[in-house]
């Protein structure tokens, strides 16, 4: 009798053990997700200002100046809900206004252009690697809230379900090509 409550007890110690390592990884993961949130969200900051100081200083032509600082300023000021829609169309304005080599052509040739058009290009290319860390760490965290153990025993605590961040990331191939 002795030696059956001894096993239940070493039985109930290891699975408490192995849920809370359970609980720890998903918290890190959290972490992971919040720092990489974090990171994204610098990313896409940099890239709007970039863009708007670059509408804002000249070197387009003024109707490029408009449309980029119109959607670059969207994508700073739009609220969480509208945060993904606001930046892909930032995304579709960067490559409607340097969808030709030659308007890149026409920044680079431009007083400060060519810095203004390697920021711009440092910034564009970051956004996806970014999204991409994010996106990996919320696919992690997602695959291991769907065990049961995880439902069952509540280790996400409140927790929000992570979300990943979906917007059309794809660059001006001019303005990329040109600066590699």
């Amino acid at each position: 009798m002795t030696a059956t409550l001894i096993w239940i007890l070493v039985a109930l110690v290891v699975i408490g053990l192995y849920l809370s390592w359970t609980a720890g990884r998903l918290d890190r993961l959290h972490a992971r997700i919040d720092a990489a949130r974090a990171a994204l969200d610098a990313q896409l900051l940099r890239r709007a200002s970039v863009a708007q100081e670059l509408a804002t200083s000249g070197v387009l032509d003024p109707a490029a100046s408009i449309v980029l600082y119109e959607a670059a300023h969207a994508a700073r000021q739009a609220e969480e809900e509208q945060r993904e829609v606001a930046e892909s169309e930032l995304s579709q304005a960067l490559r409607a206004v340097f969808g030709e080599a030659a308007q890149v052509e026409a920044v680079r040739a431009a007083p400060g252009g060519e810095e203004a058009a390697r920021e711009l290009a440092e910034a564009i290319r970051r956004v996806p690697m970014a999204r991409r860390f994010h996106n990996d760490a919320v696919r992690a965290a997602r695959a291991l809230r769907r065990h049961r153990k995880v439902r069952w025993f509540r280790l996400a605590g409140h927790a929000p379900f992570p979300m990943a961040f979906e917007m059309d990331d794809e660059p001006p191939a001019a303005l990329l090509d040109r600066a590699a």
